[in-house]
């Protein structure tokens, strides 16, 4: 193997080029990016006066294969000392909301949170897990999320708690999405033990084998819940640019659109808007539609599967207030469709990270999500709604939903536009049936990113490990 192309220089992208370099078998990794900015949706504002407010991703889960890998990641990075850990005990971990009949309703949390009938919910919520080991499991191989939790959990629940889920992780329609590729290990659980409840207390298969480093190690001991970096989480990726540029392995080229790409007797042609590059491989990290604009004729059957991968838009407004103005502490609030389907939730952000407050003077930092799947709704079509617009949609939001009457000192809108892919119901089947397609043509192409594997931070780091390992044979 001599160079390798990766296309997209998200963290994915970055991921991947930061795998790669680490492999004496890569003599070049070719990074290019089409915007003038790497790091993708992970980006960060950060005020002269020392404030910080994200505009995509903001906590990271340390738990699990994925989260141990990224921060293995971050210790080989040297960013242990701007590591910002919220546990487990705080009471951004403890409290999360949820805004129903006009209502902000703390979710149940503990035993006795389940014994008690908490609204929004008609009973406690006990029944339903009681209930929950008893149903069969399912016959299909995907099904939505909405019919799943349905029949194990109950439509309430389902209707309720699951919903709002699906809008602030995936700002998707749970009616619509694979709860086998959105949430599999709920999937497996119920395939491997007939229960989601025993398949979480029993082990629900085999996951990757990830050694802890330090740092996950330390967020072990220390019950992390999430994590930040004390400069935002941009942090991250702009410090895997700079291992990459002195690695001297990596050519990182920004505002280098791909035009197209076509495989030649031995390696790929790769067409930029000033000239043509070669290739042995390449890892696309491109969004699907992106990577399906691309391709040649000859990949018809993999740029019609990539063609169906929708995404969705989120409006992402950051509000600043002057003073404490919160009712309550917590994480934040989500909220069901039912409720407002253009507003799907308002992080708290001053209470998980206060070390992102500015240093003098006490203020409420929020941020408030919107549109998503139900983008419309949040003042019209993409092409129409202005920033004004949202912003005065937000404000409105804050002001119904937390009695918060004092006007925001400083605001920022962020239109984050195809931000995050939807699986929809048979997304498992078709990503199958792409990476079928590439092994059948002997193509050296491998795909990673948000499109495919899961649309965490932590899986789509995962997913460049993933590429480079299966690429060189050999664990990275």
């Amino acid at each position: 193997m001599k160079t390798v192309a990766v296309l997209g220089g998200g963290i994915a992208g970055l991921a991947a080029s930061y795998y790669l370099c680490r492999s004496p078998q890569v003599t070049k990794v070719i990074l290019l990016e089409s915007s003038s900015r790497v790091g993708g949706w992970l980006s960060s504002t950060r005020r002269p006066d020392g404030a910080v407010f994200e505009h995509g991703p903001r906590g990271i889960r340390p738990a699990g294969a994925v989260g141990r890998n990224t921060l293995n990641m971050v210790d080989d990075l040297g960013l242990q000392d701007e590591i910002v850990p919220v546990s487990y005990s705080h009471v951004a971990s403890k409290n999360r909301y949820l805004y129903v009949n006009k209502e902000l309703h703390k979710m149940p949390s503990g035993i006795r949170g389940l014994l008690q009938t908490v609204p929004p919910f008609s009973r406690p919520l006990l029944f339903n897990l009681v209930k929950e080991i008893l149903v069969k499991k399912g016959q299909e191989d995907d099904e939505t999320i909405h019919s799943f939790f349905c029949r194990r959990l109950g439509k309430e629940f389902a209707d309720i708690a699951v919903d709002s889920l699906c809008r602030g992780v995936f700002a998707g329609d749970c009616r619509k999405l694979s709860v086998r590729s959105c949430f599999p290990l709920l999937y497996n659980a119920e395939q491997r033990r007939g229960s989601v409840l025993l398949g979480m207390m029993l082990g629900s298969g085999p996951s990757p084998v990830v050694p802890p480093g330090p740092l996950a190690l330390r967020s072990v001991k220390e019950s992390w819940a999430q994590w930040s970096l004390r400069r935002g989480v941009e942090s991250l990726p702009e410090s895997i640019a700079e291992l990459l540029q002195r690695s001297g392995k990596v050519e990182l080229h920004t505002d280098a659109p791909v035009k197209e790409i076509h495989p030649s007797a031995s390696d790929w042609k790769i067409r930029l808007e000033d000239g043509l590059i070669s290739a042995d491989h390449i890892i696309s990290a491109l969004p699907a539609k992106a990577l399906s604009s691309v391709l040649p004729s000859s990949c018809l059957p993999l740029t019609q599967r990539l063609m169906e991968i929708e995404t969705v838009t989120v409006a992402v407004v950051n509000l600043e207030y002057e003073g404490s103005v919160l009712p309550v502490e917590g994480f934040g609030h989500l909220l069901p469709s039912s409720e407002d389907q253009a507003v799907l939730g308002v992080v708290y952000d001053s209470v998980a990270f206060p070390q992102h407050n500015r240093p003098t003077g006490e203020t409420t930092r929020l941020t408030v999500m919107m549109g998503g799947a139900w983008f419309h709704r949040a003042g019209g079509s993409l092409g129409a709604v202005t920033q004004g617009d949202l912003l005065s949609r937000a404000t409105e939001a804050v002001r119904d939903h937390l009695d918060v009457t004092a006007a925001p000192i400083w605001s920022h809108v962020e239109i984050q536009k195809d931000c995050i892919p939807q699986y929809y119901e048979g997304h498992a089947q078709r990503v199958e049936s792409m990476r079928n397609f590439i092994k059948k043509e002997n193509l050296p192409l491998s795909l990673i990113g948000s499109s495919y594997d899961g649309v965490s931070v932590n899986d789509v780091i995962f997913s460049g490990r993933t590429a480079a390992e299966e690429l060189l044979g050999a664990n990275v």
